[in-house]
């Protein structure tokens, strides 16, 4: 397989071209031959167009590739292997919702034909691959397991925003049915991957290994939110702790914050729900999961008892909330935290403004019932700093102080990143 990829005799297809399935699509472009299949059209005809839905690329990122995008599964039958990256959420629940991935295996098993290979990107709890979405690939295809047919699980590490943790600079973990297979589809990403890949020892460790490496982060950032809960009662600032704590060689660097997004707020339940159906409990997962997702109203309530605090009526606070993106420098809106701390504070009947520089207002307006101001009007009794996008960080105090009231005001620094420019305004971080 991969000698006729490389000798552009078969053709690889990438079927979720999001965030992860685009850059490795356009890679592999650049290298053999490729269909990048997605099932909304619009999307389809922007990067037909030189254009990145998500905003992550840019048109040059497109220049040199052998690709054809299209939203016709027919289109795919032309190609051998094919590269599964649809997104794996959770629905109301908290369960793994496995429509999407699901979706794609029976599109790709009407189309697949004998000595085809289907890899899978997208983050699952140990097991899905052989027992959820294998089974869909036999019947719907009327192929038999590993005889006809051979599948793999890599999956991927794509860090939305970052320039330099890319693709072709983090090493590929990959996994397969069997020995042979293994080594054609570790090869194939070895094409576009110069950080080079681990071969794992079978696909279930490489649904693990995956899956604990947000699940970890999760854990560690729950650890330092809640100690800053704690330092706040006592206090004291949780940066100046984080940092004196940090001239100990081994201390680990975490941050306190909102943790959304599509991966680390939400792959942890993947595993916890795994857990389950072998019978145990997941005691530490789930006190993490719960202390992270607690973190957005705790902001809200803060804020709210700082204004409070200046003898202002709450139902006649205004409050400006800067950034919705789930992190800084994307304009991605999944599963934003940052929605949590707009509701609490509506809960208590403050008229909340929101801006940010990179996320669509329709979008917000579609998702989560409110949209974005154009810009700052008027005085604030409160401003939310929540994302830290590179436009905002580079603003000084009196910016801030523009657009709150004379002699009061709060600044709520989410994340920490102005502790030392904010000296004359009532000022509070995690």
């Amino acid at each position: 397989m991969y000698n006729k990829l490389v000798n552009k005799e078969a053709t690889l297809a990438v079927i979720g071209l999001g965030y992860v399935g685009l850059p490795i699509a356009l890679e592999f472009a650049k290298k053999i031959r490729v269909i990048g299949f997605d099932i909304n059209a619009e999307r389809v005809e922007l990067m037909k167009n030189n254009i990145d839905p998500s905003k992550e690329l840019t048109a040059s990122d497109f220049e040199g590739a052998d690709i054809t995008f299209t939203a016709n599964l027919e289109d795919l039958k032309a190609a051998s292997f094919y590269v599964i990256a649809v997104p794996t959420p959770i629905d109301e629940s908290n369960l793994p919702d496995l429509g999407p991935l699901l979706g794609a295996s029976r599109s790709v098993a009407k189309v697949m034909s004998k000595g085809d290979y289907v890899v899978y990107e997208s983050t699952v709890y140990p097991g899905c691959t052989e027992d959820d979405c294998v089974p869909v690939l036999e019947e719907v295809s009327g192929l038999k397991f590993i005889e006809d047919f051979k599948v793999g699980y890599s999956p991927e590490r794509i860090n939305p925003g970052d320039k330099v943790h890319t693709l072709s600079t983090i090493v590929k973990v990959a996994s397969a049915c069997d020995a042979e297979s293994l080594e054609e589809v570790a090869q194939t990403y070895e094409l576009v991957v110069d950080a080079g890949v681990h071969r794992a020892a079978s696909i279930k460790v490489a649904e693990a290994a995956k899956i604990i490496e947000n699940t970890q982060r999760d854990v560690n950032i729950a650890l330092i939110n809640e100690l800053s809960i704690i330092f706040n009662r006592i206090g004291i600032n949780t940066y100046d702790v984080l940092e004196a704590a940090g001239t100990k060689w081994n201390f680990l660097n975490f941050k306190p914050g909102l943790v959304g997004g599509h991966c680390i707020g939400v792959d942890p339940y993947y595993l916890t729900h795994k857990a389950r159906k072998t019978g145990y409990h997941a005691k530490v997962i789930n006190s993490g999961r719960y202390v992270n997702d607690s973190m957005g109203f705790y902001i809200g309530k803060q804020t709210v008892k700082k204004i409070l605090s200046q003898g202002t009526n709450i139902m006649d606070a205004r409050v400006l909330v800067m950034g919705a993106t789930f992190k800084e420098n994307v304009s991605d809106i999944r599963n934003s935290k940052v929605v949590d701390v707009i509701r609490e504070l509506e809960s208590f009947s403050c008229n909340v403004e929101v801006v940010d520089a990179h996320a669509s207002s329709e979008e917000l307006m579609h998702e989560y019932g409110f949209g974005l101001v154009v810009e700052p009007i008027g005085k604030y009794d409160a401003i939310i700093l929540a994302v830290n996008h590179e436009e905002y960080v580079k603003l000084d105090e009196s910016y801030f102080q523009s657009f709150l009231h004379t002699g009061k005001g709060v600044f709520v620094d989410v994340k920490g990143i102005m502790k030392d420019k904010i000296t004359n305004i009532e000022y509070w971080s995690l």
